[in-house]
């Protein structure tokens, strides 16, 4: 309540003091502010916004988007579904500036190589932004985020001749490559990602569409050109350098740790029955509704919502929503012959996750690797035992 009511406030300083002379002076510029990644997963790809520094107007003020108001109705709900609003957000620079110093986070900025009229253009439009019937739209994480429109506005202030060259460093990547770049490929964040997100991000994304990230802004902005072949930036600069601090090794609660000790636990487990010619109906049924619970979820992501990314999600070839429905065949004394189709089905169903893996269709979480081997090799045991079974049950008849 108490950040709405200085939001509000400012946006009030805005209309008085700048919406009464809103013209900038000669002495105006205007540049984009990189923000350095955070040490939250919100945080770990950094963020950009507009500086307009006008010293003869006194403004000196930061527009930036991908802001979102926690009191939004239903917010988590419409967070879920994709549908949920972001804003156009405004701070005194000073004010930006020591925000992120306070979090330790490299500050980039670049001046744009702009004339007056283009300048003003891009001003009038980040106030026109500012009204409540504007300051909202609908966020994209890939396409219309805080990165994405600082390329657009741009590009609308010089009349769309921004021409984007490519970078020294430059190579093609997958949007999942772009997004693990940033990331630990062996932490939660990483691994949720990869869960979460379907195939539809393992295609190489366009040269543009590297925007979608504030690093790459500044890198294409680095290079690129605009009227007559005029550098748009004129003048490049870091304002505060993060300070490196060593980073504590989380290997033991990592996911790949984690699922190596449970996928362990199934191994020994699976050993220890086929020793004894048994079955632990409780882990069956563990891992059962484990999986199919995943598989719901996932389906949900891909169907009931509006994210893009969580289309074409080959995770359920491991988390097969279906197991859900059978866990009843694992508490029974004698199973339906169908059923050990079904655990055939579910080997396939791996070794085509394995096929996709190799062949770039999608990439998987590499936390996952132990669990893996330990339910392929679980449902090969399932396979066999039950097969024993229905093959005495057959002779005691």
């Amino acid at each position: 309540m108490k950040k709405k009511l200085l939001f509000l406030i400012l946006i009030f300083f805005v209309e008085v003091v700048v919406g009464q002379q809103n013209i900038l002076s000669d002495q105006a510029e205007i540049s984009v502010l990189t923000i350095g990644p955070g040490a939250s997963l919100n945080d770990a790809f950094g963020h950009s916004g507009f500086r307009v520094k006008d010293p003869v107007k006194g403004i000196d003020l930061v527009f930036n988007y991908g802001v979102y108001d926690f009191e939004t109705p239903n917010f988590y709900t419409k967070f879920a579904q994709g549908k949920l609003n972001y804003l156009i957000g405004l701070n005194y620079y000073e004010d930006f500036f020591q925000s992120y110093i306070s979090q330790n986070r490299t500050i980039k900025a670049q001046v744009l190589n702009l004339s007056a009229s283009e300048k003003q253009k891009l001003f009038d439009y980040l106030l026109n932004n500012l009204k409540p019937e504007n300051k909202a739209y609908l966020y994209d994480f890939f396409y219309d985020n805080c990165a994405t429109k600082i390329k657009d506005v741009t590009n609308l202030a010089v009349n769309n001749s921004l021409v984007f060259n490519t970078p020294e460093d430059y190579k093609d990547q997958t949007f999942r490559t772009l997004i693990q770049n940033n990331l630990n490929r062996n932490s939660w964040g990483s691994f949720g990602i990869d869960i979460a997100l379907g195939s539809v991000i393992d295609r190489k994304a366009r040269t543009e569409d590297h925007m979608f990230l504030p690093e790459n802004i500044f890198k294409f902005f680095e290079v690129a050109r605009i009227k007559n072949n005029q550098p748009l930036v004129k003048e490049s600069n870091v304002i505060y350098k993060k300070i490196e601090t060593p980073t504590p090794s989380n290997f033991l609660t990592s996911p790949l740790f984690i699922f190596g000790i449970l996928g362990g636990l199934i191994l020994i487990i699976t050993y220890t029955d086929f020793k004894k010619q048994k079955q632990t109906v409780w882990l069956d049924v563990t891992l059962f509704s484990i999986t199919g619970l995943i598989g719901v979820l996932i389906l949900l992501l891909w169907f009931a919502t509006d994210h893009k990314g969580t289309h074409q999600n080959y995770n359920l070839l491991w988390a097969f929503a279906l197991n859900i429905f059978v866990i009843r065949q694992l508490v029974r004394k004698k199973i339906s012959t169908w059923f050990l189709k079904y655990l055939k089905l579910l080997v396939i169903l791996l070794c085509l996750l394995t096929l996709h893996w190799t062949m770039g269709v999608q990439v998987f979480a590499i936390g996952l690797i132990p669990l893996l081997i330990a339910l392929f090799i679980r449902y090969l045991y399932l396979i066999k035992y039950y097969s024993n079974n229905l093959i005495y049950a057959k002779a005691q008849s």
